[in-house]
């Protein structure tokens, strides 16, 4: 194993006219497909609040507790989705099967995160901000139908002690083989609860080792198949998942990265200072290092000065 724990080192390097402007340090687990530690760098027994790398375990703890979803729209309960037309007639799905509406969401109102989408909303004047747009309402319209398969209450769904959110809580840590180290509130304001990165890798790693037909790997199947649902036309996620056969892979708010190969080979990653735009750089490098081919042209993420771009961001591993 390459251990890098004890540097909290650079993991990558923003880089202007050759010049290297700045660094993002951050940790990293990476698991191999025997399950041992492959690598790990920075501190990776710390816990963190995974945010959006959560929702597929989050997807797997509802499909457990009865929640009629399947393909696409099971993909859509684990998104980040970018607030596409397509999305948002998903979540109305979603509602539709639980005999609910927009209304029932308790998520906040946001514009698309799809910019062509959102200037269209602005433009055509039609209500632009809405729930059903944030990026988080397939999660929390699938949240509100897990409760109606259940007869569990409907208002109080986001609360830490309501018995949707005690089975996510239990699930997640089952699948993470490790107990949750603190709950906080996510931005949706959904409850978010903390793993170690290790704790996350081993989760993502359940879910795609797991039998066929089960709750885990419908999960991840979903997701695998319909990339565009659970993140967006033209998002990283997507580009990844399509180009890397068998690829699971959901980012989180604050600079997370989380995915597992087929054969069980896993990752988590975290940005120390939250920034994203190193987070598809770092993970690129990662899997790249664990054998697998992810597009030349994620390595980097463009610096834009003006008009055109004047440097890019860089994984780097070096200690710093």
């Amino acid at each position: 194993m390459l251990d890098m724990s004890d540097a909290n080192p650079v993991l990558a390097e923003v880089v202007r006219s050759g010049f290297v402007e700045s660094r993002h340090r951050g940790a990293l687990a990476a698991v191999a497909s025997d399950g041992t530690f492959a690598f790990t760098a920075g501190n990776a027994n710390s816990p963190v609040f995974p945010r959006s790398a959560n929702k597929p375990l989050q997807a797997t703890a509802m499909l457990r507790a009865g929640l009629p979803l399947e393909g696409e729209l099971l993909a859509l309960a684990a998104a980040s989705h970018s607030g596409e037309d397509y999305h948002v007639a998903g979540v109305r799905e979603i509602l539709d099967i639980a005999g609910l509406t927009e209304a029932d969401l308790q998520c906040p109102a946001s514009l698309p995160l799809d910019e062509p989408t959102a200037h269209r909303l602005i433009r055509e004047g039609d209500a632009p901000e809405s729930r059903i747009r944030f990026n988080c309402s397939g999660k929390h319209a699938a949240m509100l139908a897990t409760c109606i398969a259940n007869d569990w209450p409907t208002q109080t769904y986001r609360e830490p002690a309501h018995p949707l959110q005690v089975h996510i809580m239990r699930t997640i840590e089952e699948l993470a083989l490790e107990p949750i180290a603190a709950i906080g509130v996510d931005g949706c304001g959904a409850p978010l609860f903390a793993l170690t990165l290790a704790g996350l890798a081993r989760a993502f790693r359940a879910l795609v080792l797991a039998a066929d037909g089960t709750p885990e790997r419908k999960v991840a199947d979903a997701m695998r198949k319909f990339p565009e649902w659970t993140s967006g036309t033209t998002r990283d996620e997507r580009r990844l998942m399509v180009a890397i056969p068998g690829l699971l892979v959901k980012s989180g708010a604050e600079g997370v990265d989380a995915f597992a190969l087929a054969d069980g080979t896993a990752a988590a990653l975290k940005i120390d200072d939250g920034n994203q735009r190193a987070r598809t750089p770092i993970t690129v490098a990662i899997l790249t290092r664990l054998g697998a081919q992810p597009p030349a042209e994620l390595a980097t993420a463009p610096v834009i000065g003006g008009e055109g771009q004047v440097g890019v961001v860089r994984a780097t591993f070096s200690r710093g």
